[in-house]
């Protein structure tokens, strides 16, 4: 995991051995464990996260919500020190209810999870106002680290998130009408079909399509959704 702090990084991964801290001495008082927000649509999850949390000092569990909508609720309610972000839920997702929260709360600390490690959805989510970005399948190794780093006013990434960050940082972007277009695709629309439905010349759309495949470095349509799909762009 990278964790970024005054412009520095360093993998976690890879770091070199720490001496302890002495332990504190009787009557000092202990830091104020870290307030959490959990936020996933998947009652499984929550619970796991739950359980994970709830053996560490630092950390308190103080609410749960099943969707971004709840979340933002739910953080008017508590006002959590971080809230734990799953980044695709139905009606509202990760993205737009950390948007949300950070409007209401400026300097909320927001940490999004997810399955997949996509550019174009980490770039969006740290857009939004997220700290951090984590991988579901890394929580056991990077969660409790990265809830730390995020914590104490630092950011957190999994590492193969930031590689991918860091690969397409100077890639054009796809427009919206691009996106509608390869989305047609994906559900298996032929050109004529992609140009009534958005109502554009059959010339426009392939020549959306040579954007799409240049931009997506691919020669054909099953690659630039395959592609597109991997890099958050689309759901298939």
């Amino acid at each position: 995991m990278l964790v970024v702090s005054e412009g520095l990084a360093y993998n976690r991964d890879l770091r070199c051995p720490m001496l302890l801290e002495p332990a504190l001495m009787s009557g000092v008082a202990t830091p104020t464990p870290f307030r959490v927000l959990i936020v996933d649509d998947h009652p499984i999850v929550r619970d796991g996260i739950t359980t994970l949390l709830s053996s560490q000092d630092d950390m308190q569990v103080v609410g749960e919500a099943g969707d971004g909508a709840e979340a933002v609720r739910r953080f008017a309610e508590l006002s959590p020190d971080i809230t734990l972000m799953d980044v695709q839920m139905d009606a509202m997702g990760g993205v737009e209810a950390a948007r949300a929260i950070r409007a209401l709360a400026p300097a909320a600390k927001i940490l999004m999870l997810t399955t997949y490690a996509g550019d174009v959805q980490a770039s969006a989510a740290i857009r939004a106002g997220a700290a951090g970005y984590i991988l579901k399948s890394a929580i056991r190794k990077d969660l409790l680290d990265a809830i730390r780093a995020v914590g104490s006013g630092k950011r957190a990434l999994s590492a193969e998130v930031a590689h991918n960050l860091a690969q397409h940082a100077l890639d054009d972007p796809l427009t919206p009408r691009e996106l509608d277009v390869l989305r047609l695709v994906a559900e298996g629309h032929g050109n004529k079909m992609i140009a009534i439905q958005l109502n554009l010349g059959i010339d426009t759309v392939k020549a959306h399509l040579k954007s799409v495949f240049s931009k997506l470095d691919v020669d054909d349509r099953t690659h630039a959704v395959v592609v597109a799909s991997r890099r958050g762009y689309i759901e298939c």
